[in-house]
């Protein structure tokens, strides 16, 4: 069943209750004053401090947007549809709109440079565009190099020269459903890959892709009618969509977030009875670092209500999770592997259920199948040393990589997804992911992955982040070289951290070290490509610094 179906019935059951609540801090932080100051009518939005829509609501702003879209000539399964905003009260509505009108979303990357935007505009044959105030400078540098773009719809207040008002049109559309039947197998959305191992892709999915992916979040953390999940990380990713989709699923409320500070999270846990939380590795050591250093105060916020804290898009310390279960310890925890090929999270997760096994990634997801398979095509068993590529099946996989017949070629293969993944498997059926393929080091015949190198270095106190890369060598090839954020407050000098390495076996520890900081994307993955091109080939090691 199409996610729009959901969306229908919700609004038919409930359809005075509250589904969706934007909470922007920063305007009550700056002004000093209470929320309800900001709900008058007319306060312009951008300017709210909170803003909440009905399932009702939400239905009827979707049906309008997709019979606006429709009037204007978008057609079924043809037409693309780009999403560039901030996350915001009507991005997921503009979202159902486009689904609803039979047509393709194609959510994009609100980092992206003007350049960046222009490509993949072509390369998804985008026709329509839908931006936001942030955008306005980046589009209209590239508005006159698109003239695939038919129409240009702007959501905000003060509409530039070259775009249409969406809040001055959508109003006029009826908010009745739109006469489109939609199936699971008709298209819905075109991703991007993060972009953390080149330029991005664009991953089509389907419309079962969606919902099977939301259904598996449901089961893993059990969404009803009494939830209310806290959504802050970018909705333009596969990510936070999905874990919002079991609220969808379920009929409950959700929280977009605008912001990531520690006292705004709690805050807004406190203020919103949020019980479902999905933070980055990054946010949740913020919050715990301002718990230590006395910045936080738990007993000003209520959190009682506060039930699961999950986290994913990037490897998880263990002793990360540790430090959060001694200050929560009724938090069930769930650790979730994705990737938008897969639609976003769930394919491998820990589960509540599997905390002995914090050390691994843990197992297939609801609905999913996964092996780890050698060079040569063999499935590597349970128990093994040997470590492969992690190879994935289910519903969730995507389509095909968007007019890129070769990439696909090589990610799908007899109905299983490559995830370009290297993963070991236990006795006891639990993945442990050691790297990407592409990130593996080679140093003097040894393959190094940073991702144990770095999960080791971040059990350093003074350490908030790290990521580690290859760096040429003239007689290894590569060295490890660890790029080292230390937390604020504190210190630590190039010998300490060597002797601090000094538990790693020789081949592992890194041969170079830089204190600066880790630079991540907005999906919270650490931007490698970046400080490759910066650390890497600029800093070519001797010889005789390589014994």
């Amino acid at each position: 069943m199409p996610a729009t179906d959901y969306l229908i019935m919700n609004a038919a059951k409930y359809p005075d209750d509250i589904a969706l609540v934007e909470v922007n801090p920063a305007i009550r932080d700056q002004r000093g004053k209470t929320w309800r100051d900001y709900e008058l009518v007319e306060t312009p939005p951008s300017e709210r401090y909170r803003r909440e829509i009905t399932w009702r609501t939400f239905n009827g702003q979707a049906n309008r947007f997709a019979h606006l879209l429709i009037e204007t000539g978008v057609t079924k399964r043809d037409t693309k549809v780009a999403i560039l905003l901030m996350n915001c009260l009507e991005w997921l509505p503009i979202y159902f709109g486009v689904l609803k009108a039979g047509a393709v979303a194609v959510p994009l990357n609100y980092r992206y440079t003007a350049d960046e935007i222009k490509y993949c505009l072509e390369l998804a044959d985008c026709e329509v565009l839908i931006f936001g105030p942030e955008f306005i400078d980046r589009i209209e540098q590239i508005k006159d190099s698109i003239p695939q773009i038919k129409r240009m719809y702007y959501v905000g207040e003060d509409c530039p020269s070259f775009a249409r008002s969406y809040n001055n049109r959508v109003v006029h559309f009826s908010a009745e459903e739109p006469n489109v039947v939609i199936s699971d197998e008709d298209n819905a959305a075109i991703y991007f890959s993060s972009g953390t191992t080149g330029f991005p892709k664009a991953i089509l999915h389907n419309h079962l892709s969606l919902m099977q992916a939301g259904q598996c979040e449901q089961q893993h953390h059990g969404q009803t009618r009494d939830d209310c999940f806290l959504c802050i990380p970018p909705l333009y990713h596969t990510g936070a969509k999905i874990h919002w989709f079991g609220s969808l699923i379920s009929g409950s409320k959700g929280v977009i977030l605008r912001g990531v500070r520690p006292d705004w999270i709690l805050r807004t846990v406190s203020e919103e009875h949020c019980t479902l939380v999905w933070l980055l590795v990054p946010w949740a050591q913020d919050i715990l670092d301002a718990i230590d250093d006395g910045k936080i105060n738990l007993d000003d916020y209520r959190l009682e209500q506060w039930r699961l804290m999950h986290i994913g898009a990037q490897p998880v310390p263990p002793s990360l999770v540790r430090r959060w279960k001694k200050q929560f310890p009724n938090h069930a925890y769930d650790n979730n592997y994705g990737l938008s090929e897969g639609m976003g999270p769930g394919s491998i997760h820990l589960g509540v259920e599997n905390f002995e096994h914090l050390e691994t990634n843990g197992i297939p997801g609801w609905g999913w199948e996964a092996e780890i398979r050698r060079e040569d095509g063999s499935v590597i068993e349970p128990g093994s040393e040997d470590v492969g590529e992690l190879c994935l099946k289910g519903n969730c996989v995507m389509v095909e990589y968007y007019n890129n017949p070769e990439a696909t070629a090589e990610s799908l293969r007899d109905g299983w997804l490559y995830t370009g993944d290297v993963a070991k498997i236990d006795a006891d059926g639990f993945i442990t992911l050691v790297d990407r393929a592409k990130d593996v080091i080679i140093t003097g015949g040894e393959n190094l992955y940073p991702v144990q190198i770095e999960s080791f270095i971040r059990g350093n106190d003074a350490v908030k982040d790290v990521a580690v890369i290859g760096m040429p060598d003239v007689r290894l090839g590569e060295i490890a070289c660890a790029i080292i954020e230390l937390k604020e407050g504190h210190e630590c000098t190039q010998e300490q951290m060597e002797e601090f390495c000094l538990d790693l076996p020789r081949y592992k520890r890194p041969r170079r070290y830089i204190f600066a900081e880790v630079p991540r994307n907005s999906t919270g993955k650490i931007d490698k490509p970046g400080l490759r091109e910066r650390y890497g080939a600029a800093h070519l090691v001797a010889d005789e610094t390589s014994n």
